[in-house]
């Protein structure tokens, strides 16, 4: 199936905390979207494999996804390495994705950062005719960074007010990993009340900058050419956009 987004990370939820409300806007908007995780999540204090698998396919369903996959990387040893650099080629081969998400290069986990750049390296040799995998060569048009636990400088913030409810939703079919007060499994940063204020807390002030009730941050690598700049600020209203006025010399 021929996708025009698809959302690689590290971990079966990295996707719901990063970028699901934006996933789930594109699904609204009639594009396909997949999802893959490269680790099953073994090395978590809370649930199984085979518990996060299921709620992983929750989620999906949630955010209306057309395909998750897994592809089985030992968790806490995502190694850039040949065969796992192959793994993903095929699935980016297979699935020929427009547009790559794919989890920042800082950040504080060991996993999110090798994650990242592992998809960064292995999107561009899915682009070379001499990598021979089955599949036909591919590389995506554009790859966009999404932010986990550290800041980065956002490109562009993507408003999701009207996804907000429905990424809730698919966060906490993650019934193992996050806030319950009912749970009798230890305890873990991302479990406390506090992690899911704060991530509301976040999306509140991205939005802020937008003019909008929540959106999520991006960033893109590149350059991006804009062919019309009144067509395509056009495109939103701008006087939802709050700005300090700097004061003429």
């Amino acid at each position: 199936m021929n996708l025009d987004a698809m959302a690689f990370a590290a971990h079966v939820d990295d996707v719901e905390l990063s970028c699901a409300g934006t996933l789930i806007k594109l699904v609204e908007r009639g594009h396909k979207v997949g999802a893959c995780e490269l680790t099953a999540g073994e090395l978590s204090t809370r649930g199984t494999p085979e518990i996060r698998h299921g709620e992983a396919a929750a989620a999906a369903e949630i955010m209306g996804l057309s395909l998750r996959e897994n592809l089985g990387i030992p968790d806490g040893n995502i190694v850039n390495n040949l065969e796992n650099r192959l793994k993903v080629i095929e699935v980016v081969r297979k699935h020929r994705p427009d547009i790559v998400f794919a989890n920042y290069w800082q950040d504080r986990h060991p996993d999110h950062y090798s994650a990242g750049r592992l998809v960064t390296e292995a999107c561009f040799y899915s682009g070379l005719r001499s990598i021979e995998t089955g599949s036909k060569p591919f590389r995506p048009r554009l790859i966009v960074y999404f932010q986990l636990r550290d800041e980065l400088e956002p490109s562009f913030l993507v408003d999701i007010s009207e996804q907000f409810e429905k990424k809730m939703k698919a966060i906490y079919a993650h019934k193992t990993q996050f806030y319950d007060p009912e749970s009798k499994e230890p305890e873990t940063f991302i479990s406390s009340k506090y992690f899911m204020d704060s991530l509301v807390k976040r999306m509140e002030y991205y939005g802020l900058r937008i003019g909008a009730r929540y959106a999520e941050p991006f960033y893109v690598n590149q350059f991006i050419g804009i062919d019309d700049p009144v067509e395509f600020f056009r495109a939103f209203d701008a006087n939802r956009i709050m700005s300090t006025p700097v004061a003429r010399r």
